[in-house]
């Protein structure tokens, strides 16, 4: 099939061309991203391959279908970016990779919260500038602290087990609990609780309209003073501005965000030569104890090796007329 690529890197193209070799698949890559005025790059293209930001309105699924498109391929596994109903009336056909690698991801949780705790950015940076005072450094013990984990699927799974090997005790919170993380020693509670109860917060959930701002200014009101709260699942889990006023009047202790709710324009790009536009991640980087990456929880060479292999598995099922193991449904 002839796939158009978007939003790629030098690492998509590496991983995708070494997984295509026995594919022989014919991809196209840019760096561009999808949206209404960009679908005219599919023309002539059976599929579309796309990543977080890219976005498939009503709009643009009218549009692909128009070009010929037939499947959107995401290499990522949600699926928020995509008007499933809009894909549905115009016949095409969506496939996700729904599990790469959590431990990629849940071990990059664990890396924000160590490295905000013990400060070690703040550390990096003074050694380099020769400052070796410990002064303003002092973090605390993991061991013994309690960390509410929201959303228990795949990868809060491999999180919680992480964290129970530091000692913590860990809640859970979601819709479907699960008995092996129950019979580990993991405590299930409500969302009011959990926030109340937990030292660390961390968000491992898919974005829905139920999950939309789930940590608001209501909600911070829940946690505890001087908490740590991360985000490795979705940028608008979180409403933003309210937490820049947590941080502010010292509410919330520490921030760690892999994901940012205005992410699109930003991550993925080198914009070190010009001003950010965007006043509210400006003002979460002035904040010391504020830790931002730019969406690379997943980036590892397991789970890059995965996304491609899994990715260009759909797009031959779909090719072959085989079962499509990974297709995204409209929800009933």
């Amino acid at each position: 099939m002839k796939v158009a690529f978007f939003s790629t890197r030098s690492y998509d193209r590496r991983y995708f061309d070494e997984a295509n070799t026995p594919a022989r698949h014919q991809l196209w890559y840019t760096e561009v991203a999808l949206h209404e005025r960009t679908v005219f790059l599919c023309r002539g293209h059976d599929a579309v391959c796309l990543f977080v930001n890219d976005r498939v309105t009503a709009s643009v699924a009218k549009q692909l279908a128009e070009v010929g498109v037939r499947l959107i391929a995401l290499r990522c596994a949600g699926y928020n970016q995509v008007d499933l109903k809009a894909a549905q009336q115009h016949g095409l056909t969506v496939v996700r990779v729904p599990a790469y690698s959590p431990y990629a991801v849940a071990e990059h949780t664990v890396a924000l919260i160590l490295a905000l705790n013990r400060k070690i950015h703040r550390a990096y940076n003074r050694v380099r500038e020769g400052n070796f005072s410990l002064d303003n450094l002092i973090g605390f013990d993991l061991h013994g602290k309690t960390v509410g984990v929201i959303g228990t699927g795949k990868i809060g799974k491999v999180l919680c087990r992480i964290l129970l090997g530091f000692g913590c005790r860990v809640l859970g919170h979601d819709p479907y609990p699960d008995a092996e993380l129950i019979t580990a020693g993991i405590t299930y509670t409500g969302l009011d609780e959990l926030l109340r109860q937990s030292d660390i917060v961390s968000l491992n959930c898919p974005l829905t309209e139920e999950t939309y701002h789930l940590i608001n200014a209501q909600n911070l009101k829940y946690m505890r003073r001087g908490a740590m709260l991360i985000n490795t699942g979705r940028g608008a889990l979180i409403d933003t501005r309210a937490i820049v006023q947590a941080l502010k009047s010292g509410h919330l202790g520490y921030l760690g965000l892999d994901v940012y709710e205005q992410e699109e324009g930003l991550f993925f790009r080198d914009l070190s030569h010009e001003i950010i536009q965007d006043d509210l991640i400006a003002r979460l980087v002035t904040f010391p104890n504020v830790l931002i990456t730019s969406h690379q929880a997943f980036l590892t060479h397991e789970a890059l090796t995965e996304i491609a292999r899994v990715t260009l598995e759909n797009i031959s099922a779909f090719e072959q007329g085989l079962p499509l193991e990974n297709v995204v449904q409209l929800p009933a």
